[in-house]
């Protein structure tokens, strides 16, 4: 338990299995991982990992990216439209 006075931590993303990716870019209620990742890509460097994530009741892609310069970056893009939420 917590200590009194202390807030509780903000429930974090929670990422979508497989199955459940799959049947949501089928009902194509995201944008391909393809188009998300390509503005980020295009100017960040190379795509580590991907994931589609639940985030504040919305669908995002949550993307790690190697730039040129070595440092990983991370990357929130909105998995309905395909904008850059927050990232490089």
């Amino acid at each position: 338990t917590a200590p009194a006075g202390a807030a509780a931590a903000p429930a974090g993303p929670r990422c979508l299995t497989r199955a459940e990716q799959r049947a949501r870019t089928a009902a194509k209620q995201v944008v391909p991982l393809a188009k998300a990742a390509s503005a980020v890509k295009a100017r960040h460097g190379e795509l580590l990992r991907a994931r589609l994530c639940e985030q504040n009741g919305r669908l995002v892609y949550m993307l790690t990216v190697l730039p040129r310069g070595g440092k990983v970056v991370r990357a929130t893009v909105d998995a309905g439209t395909g904008a850059l939420i927050s990232g490089p």
